[in-house]
């Protein structure tokens, strides 16, 4: 897929999409019932296990009609039936033994290969949990989640959310806080926080929690600048040390989302100690994002901010996760198309050099983007029901984005909600922050596309959702509209 060219692609469906002009055109997901669209996958071994295999089970009751896909050694030995079922939702449910790095690298790799472009082509999740009971827990729930009160570790966008608390992990005493109706303001807070944060999960009971900074698969140093507690982890148990050595029990069961959005090594699974089964186990975590490397680019971690915490209500957790992986996708088929399908060696390295295009160049864009979009693309993970709505009480928008359906002609209308700044970052805490592309998720999978209006903001449009490169300035003047007609399948 490049755009400026003319490509055609056919999927294993029997799918021609044409890119026009500008216009990039690809494949991903949809369906309007989640039960004929919800695939579970599991290996032998887990699914032979009488306490896993009520997992799998749980998860066939809670979508009705949902196909179970076994594999014997590795996920890729069921491509060929994910590409027959094109499912809209994949589960893949993992012991903590299986959900290694090389794991969620592979899922990754997977879920791009659907079809014949470079896009995810599902919603995915990994399923696990500290054991069996902890996984069957976080499967069995079914309510959706409102996020309305968040507590972080970490400057956010406490604007965008009804109420809430950030301390500061580059300032000591910084902390900002947020009640129903009021504005933020800024308040000191203690030199040592980790009380503090522990008080926030067990009291406060937040709907998200959020964390950056220094972390291994052990703990978390809870101030990057200056010296602070750590939230550590050992048998599934989450606990706060102060700088003073004191130990505080985190229990809070209330369902959550944690994003890490700058940690590194949260996300990875290297034993029954990780921080990621603790804040499952005893911190009520239902769904969450994780770094399973050393993260120093961050375009894939704190990406889902602009698109879940800063686009309050347009997008549920896992839709963030997609809607971000598939920005960072269209980045490197944009300005690194020759680097689609290389992978890294053991060293995080590409295995081949990456040539800088003259795109890449204009964008202000060097092979050490390229390397850090690379070094992204498979290292993230998503922890949970993928099906499962936790999204932002709906919040003020930069932006509007809407969707008009008429038999097949459809028609993606962008309008600002803040002047000349609409398009600009909401908030910059952190690295690779802000000018996300707009994507826009279709009711259902859609072939035959063809363009017939908008190719000037140069759109992707796939069988699911339509991305729209930043435009960066909002002119009210302008009229931001991407048309095209296409079949439903």
């Amino acid at each position: 897929l490049m755009s400026m060219y003319n490509h055609v692609f056919h999927s294993p469906h029997g799918v021609v999409v044409k890119a026009l002009l500008l216009a990039t055109v690809a494949l991903p997901l949809a369906g309007s019932r989640i039960s004929a669209n919800y695939v579970v996958v599991v290996s032998k071994a887990t699914r032979a296990d009488s306490e896993w295999h009520a997992v799998v089970e749980t998860l066939v009751a809670k979508y009705e009609a949902a196909s179970v896909l076994e594999y014997e050694n590795s996920v890729a030995e069921c491509l060929p039936k994910l590409q027959e079922h094109f499912p809209r939702y994949v589960c893949f449910v993992a012991t903590p033994s299986e959900s290694t790095r090389g794991f969620v690298a592979q899922v990754h790799r997977v879920t791009r290969r659907l079809d014949d472009d470079p896009f995810t082509d599902c919603v995915w999740g990994i399923l696990t949990g500290f054991d069996a009971d902890n996984a069957l827990a976080i499967a069995k729930h079914k309510e959706p989640l409102v996020i309305r009160r968040a507590a972080a570790g970490t400057e956010i966008a406490l604007e965008k959310l009804q109420e809430g608390r950030w301390y500061c992990e580059l300032n000591q005493h910084k902390m900002v806080h947020k009640d129903v109706s009021a504005e933020p303001k800024q308040e000191v807070a203690p030199a040592d926080t980790t009380s503090s944060l522990v008080d926030s999960l067990n009291e406060y009971k937040p709907d998200l929690f959020v964390t950056s900074g220094h972390a291994t698969e052990r703990d978390w140093q809870i101030g990057y600048a200056y010296r602070n507690g750590y939230f550590r982890s050992q048998a599934g148990s989450l606990f706060g040390v102060d700088t003073k050595s004191q130990r505080m029990s985190i229990h809070s069961p209330n369902p959550k989302v944690y994003l890490p959005i700058g940690n590194c090594l949260m996300g990875h699974i290297d034993g029954t100690d990780a921080m990621a089964l603790a804040w499952m186990n005893s911190a009520g975590v239902h769904q969450m994002i994780g770094y399973t490397v050393l993260t120093w680019y961050g375009y894939a971690g704190w990406g889902v901010l602009d698109y879940f915490v800063e686009q309050p209500g347009r997008y549920n957790f896992a839709e963030a996760f997609y809607a971000n992986q598939q920005a960072l996708l269209h980045r490197i088929e944009k300005y690194f198309p020759d680097a689609v399908n290389i992978e890294l060696d053991a060293n995080g390295r590409p295995a081949m050099p990456v040539a800088l295009t003259d795109a890449a160049r204009s964008a202000g864009l060097s092979r050490q983007d390229a390397m850090g979009l690379l070094y992204d693309r498979d290292a993230l993970a998503f922890y949970g029901d993928p099906a499962w709505d936790a999204r932002l009480a709906d919040g003020p928008l930069a932006y509007d984005q809407r969707l008009a359906v008429s038999g097949g002609e459809y028609t993606v209308t962008i309008s600002g909600n803040e002047g000349e700044r609409s398009f600009e970052p909401v908030n910059t805490n952190g690295s690779q922050r802000g000018w996300r592309p707009i994507v826009v998720f279709l009711p259902h999978r859609v072939k035959d596309i063809n363009i017939t209006d908008g190719h000037d903001l140069a759109p992707v449009v796939t069988d699911n959702f339509v991305l729209i490169p930043n435009p960066r300035k909002y002119d009210p003047l302008r009229e931001y509209r991407v048309s095209f007609t296409a079949t439903r399948q």
